[in-house]
């Protein structure tokens, strides 16, 4: 299992690169909204400084897990160039025979 933040973290990754192999391409697409949903268990640590965890279930893991234990949470994420707030242009390479 991951964190929830380690999951946000390596979308956030591959919105980046995506974005950076944008640069300089005639054509670019605006990134909207984005939809993650994803099952997740919530742990608490039992340390000094206790804190929630929310870790994410892996398609076979959700079947390990009790019933009771795993929450399904979905969250629109609405992604923004930091320094200037603008919205996220991202384009690719063309693929053969993409539609």
């Amino acid at each position: 299992m991951i964190e929830l933040s380690e999951m946000i973290r390596e979308l956030r990754r591959e919105f980046t690169t995506a974005l950076s192999a944008g640069d300089g391409e005639q054509v670019r697409f605006e990134l909207g909204p984005v939809e993650v949903e994803a099952s997740v268990t919530v742990s608490k640590e039992a340390s000094g400084n206790a804190r929630l965890r929310f870790l994410v279930v892996e398609g076979g893991g959700a079947a390990k897990m009790a019933q009771a234990e795993t929450q399904r949470i979905t969250f629109t994420l609405q992604p923004r160039i930091a320094n200037s707030g603008a919205a996220v242009l991202i384009s690719g390479d063309d693929v053969a025979d993409e539609r």
